[in-house]
């Protein structure tokens, strides 16, 4: 059957061949730690008690028509209210756009945006830019990222790639690490975005950003969060922020978010929005709207939820640190924000105790699924070399207790490693 060039281009997700992995051994009646969704099992991390009752509320008023095309109006004012609140940034109600979740978000702004052909930049590790990149024709320039700063792109890594660049797409925290921007690194990359469009001439598209911070609210310890608007706000009118309840209020099921930026960009993305029939359910909306609007109710919720996501990450970091002292040849990196750990497991070149000589990260990943029954995603699935043997832990799936009994098990088949 002849199909069109872009879908005979398109790959499909790693993560999903890793969960066909799992679910086979489920079947066999084996439970495996899996740490590999970026998403949270309803029954360790429910959504906001008020939010869920709000929800039904709206369904037994009969909100179930469709909605305006870029949201209930009360959401958007009081997404307007929460930004400024929140983040003291100032953006009306025509520049908030509200979509079902932030993947319409993300796709709808590289179309917006990206002729065929046009530059995108992205660093490697990241969620999705080389597949939203290949969807809309763009040329892909993944910029090779390192633990030294935290797998986090600096001004220096990016300068050589963004003359003539159409889109910068970053994230912070990120997706798959769970590591943030400083305030020097993301002023510096404001400051070569700001130049390179000083140079470009009268007419011609500029170097726009998207600024995936989904993960915003959940960060820990010392690290702060910082947004490219408020440390230059020249930045206002080329940067798209991409944004939501999914992540921060365990809500990805409800899909509610909301992306910000140039009103005559997010005009754009509001009708490939309409198109789609991307719009997020309205029940949903007036039940987010009226969530967002009682602050004690959202801190509440935030100040548990955190705490709960800090047990697991430290657990697992700890445990990590002991590991690199005991002299297994592993790292981790100190959580940030998110719900995602970065760990190190550099065991390519050696040999399992049936035989079989591990290649490289995809091969250390099944090993441990099979002889640890514990389940992490390599950096090769967000768009690094398989080479690069640092993977993703993600905890919203998976118990403390269930973490807890994992460890040993890690620590035991590295062991067996020859």
């Amino acid at each position: 059957m002849s199909v069109s060039r872009l879908a005979k281009k398109l790959k499909g997700s790693e993560i999903i061949k890793i969960a066909g992995e799992i679910n086979e051994l489920k079947k066999q009646g084996q439970k495996i730690a899996n740490l590999t969704i970026g998403d949270f099992d309803p029954s360790l991390f429910p959504i906001p008690e008020a939010l869920k009752d709000g929800i039904k509320k709206a369904y037994d008023e009969h909100n179930t028509n469709y909605p305006p095309a870029d949201g209930i109006l009360p959401l958007r004012e009081n997404i307007s209210s929460y930004l400024k609140n929140t983040y003291a940034l100032d953006f009306n109600i025509n520049q908030i756009l509200v979509s079902c979740g932030s993947r319409p978000l993300i796709y709808s702004a590289y179309m917006a945006l990206v002729d065929p052909g046009d530059k995108v930049i992205y660093p490697a590790p990241s969620w999705n830019n080389d597949h939203y990149s290949s969807l809309v024709g763009a040329v892909p320039v993944a910029v090779t990222t390192s633990p030294d700063n935290n797998f986090m792109p600096s001004a220096e890594d990016l300068r050589p790639h963004v003359k003539g660049a159409t889109l910068l797409a970053l994230c912070s925290p990120l997706n798959p690490t769970g590591t943030m921007f400083t305030k020097k690194d993301l002023e510096e990359i404001c400051d070569l975005v700001l130049e390179e469009n000083s140079q470009r001439e009268p007419g011609t598209k500029p170097l726009y950003v998207i600024y995936d911070q989904i993960y915003s609210m959940l960060t820990f310890g010392k690290h702060v969060h910082y947004d490219p608007v408020s440390l230059r706000p020249a930045m206002k009118d080329y940067v798209i922020y991409v944004d939501g309840a999914s992540k921060c209020f365990a809500s990805t099921g409800v899909r509610v978010g909301w992306g910000f930026g140039p009103a005559e960009v997010i005009e754009k993305m509001k009708i490939l929005v309409m198109h789609m029939g991307a719009w997020a359910p309205k029940p949903e909306q007036f039940a987010m709207a009226a969530f967002l609007q009682n602050k004690e109710k959202v801190q509440e919720f935030l100040l548990g939820f955190k705490l709960k996501i800090q047990d697991s990450l430290n657990t697992i970091y700890t445990a990590f640190k002991q590991f690199k002292e005991d002299g297994l040849n592993v790292d981790v990196i100190e959580p940030m924000g998110a719900i995602y750990l970065t760990l190190k497991i550099d065991y390519a070149g050696k040999t399992t105790p049936d035989g079989k000589v591990l290649k490289d990260s995809e091969d250390i990943n099944f090993y441990l699924i099979k002889e640890a029954k514990a389940a992490f995603v390599p950096f090769s699935a967000f768009g690094a070399d398989s080479s690069v043997n640092w993977f993703r832990a993600s905890i919203g799936a998976c118990s403390l207790t269930d973490i807890n009994e994992m460890l040993p098990r890690v620590k035991e088949a590295l062991l067996k490693l020859k």
